[in-house]
């Protein structure tokens, strides 16, 4: 294996540092143009449907006025959210601002929440006391504007925050095509109201609140998962995997593990697998080609750990195909890593990671002994040293082949 020179390994690197800064200044520039998109548009509802519903008494199209406010000030927190997110790494926060985003996620689930709960309470003070509400061409036409337009901002948000992959739109996309139901009930209830004299609104009103209360409980729980560490999505796991796997001289990985700092900031490290055989330089030479091409191409700092493995021993072979036996008649969702055989005169040691995934609930101590006891009923001179290894990560990869 050629071994790069250090100025093109340069080179690269200022480059990678480039074109990762490129596109997190064009993530910026759509998530600030489509925030500005979303206080216009709101902003010019909340004045119509509030003008409306102020002179013809209706509390749902107030409360759906209020609604179209609350998210104009969730576009505002969105557009703030995007410039603190940009910001460089300092010394008090080495990874970046970039979960910023998450915690406006948060406060755009809370102004929607706050919304919707004034708005029952409003609506059940009007289903108790009934009050005729005007429905005429005008509040058709406002009310149908207002749904044609949130409908066009829910696919506009949609689409950029899969393009730049947003949280903060995401959110935004959720709350828009909330507000079509919400403001297509209201429509509908004002047409009955009107042709049959039965009256909706404070009934309608309620629906309203409950869409818009599922709304941000929805956009909270999720937020609230990534603050908390949620896992990486498989896109992203299947993505560096298949991207380690497809260098020459990598037999396998484990023990991936990802660090998400928000949006286009992610960290990780894993343990490849290569020949024991094979020269320490070109192995490290393999390593440090693979950390820099995917920070290169997608932006992920990766720290690979490397694990030469023995591949032409026929007696370790034959050994590791029997622990690998012994471990999935165990449990069929565990595997084996880092197997390696200490020859003695009288006994031999055979030690090894046992990887448990999510799904296996058993505990640690149950799975260390029974492994150890089925592998010395095949053969008692071979001492067993078991380390447990729990999966940061669910991974098809990392699971025993079938």
């Amino acid at each position: 294996m050629e071994i790069k020179d250090d100025r093109n390994v340069k080179v690269d690197q200022k480059n990678s540092n480039l074109n990762h800064e490129k596109k997190k200044e064009i993530r910026e520039r759509y998530g600030r143009i489509s925030s500005i998109v979303g206080v216009i548009i709101n902003i010019i509802l909340f004045i119509g449907k509030f003008t409306v519903g102020f002179l013809t008494g209706s509390v749902s199209i107030t409360g759906d006025a209020m609604n179209n406010l609350s998210d104009a000030g969730s576009s505002i927190i969105s557009f703030i959210s995007f410039r603190l997110a940009g910001k460089p790494a300092d010394h008090g926060h080495p990874f970046g601002h970039a979960r910023i985003e998450y915690i406006a996620s948060t406060a755009v689930a809370a102004g929607i929440l706050f919304i919707g709960l004034e708005m029952i309470k409003a609506s059940f003070e009007k289903i108790l006391n009934p009050t005729a509400v005007e429905f005429n061409a005008v509040i058709f036409c406002v009310l149908l504007f207002s749904i044609i337009a949130k409908y066009i901002l829910y696919r506009y948000s949609a689409v950029m925050a899969k393009r730049i992959k947003s949280e903060v739109l995401y959110a935004a996309s959720a709350d828009s095509l909330s507000d079509v139901l919400a403001t297509s009930a209201v429509l509908i209830s004002g047409l009955i109201s009107h042709f049959s004299g039965i009256q909706l609104d404070g009934y309608m009103g309620v629906l309203v609140a409950v869409f818009i209360i599922y709304t941000g409980l929805r956009i909270l729980k999720d937020t609230i998962n990534y603050i908390l560490g949620a896992g990486p999505s498989e896109e992203l796991i299947n993505l560096i995997e298949s991207f380690i796997k497809k260098y020459d001289g990598v037999i396998g990985l484990h023990d991936l593990v990802v660090h998400d700092y928000g949006p286009q900031h992610s960290f990780a490290s894993v343990h490849v697998e290569v020949d024991a055989n094979d020269d320490i330089l070109e192995s490290h030479d393999l390593i440090d080609n693979i950390e820099r091409d995917i920070s290169l191409e997608y932006g992920i700092h990766l720290v690979i750990h490397l694990d030469p493995i023995v591949t032409d021993d026929p007696f370790v072979d034959k050994l590791r195909g029997m622990v690998e036996d012994v471990v999935s008649g165990v449990d069929e969702t565990l595997s084996i890593h880092d197997f390696r055989v200490v020859k003695g005169s009288t006994h031999n040691n055979l030690i090894f990671d046992v990887l448990v995934p999510y799904e296996c609930k058993k505990n640690d101590a149950r799975i260390q002994n029974e492994i150890i006891r089925r592998i010395q009923a095949i053969d008692n001179k071979l001492y067993v040293v078991i380390t447990i290894d729990r999966s940061y990560v669910s991974s098809p990869n990392q699971r025993p082949k079938k």
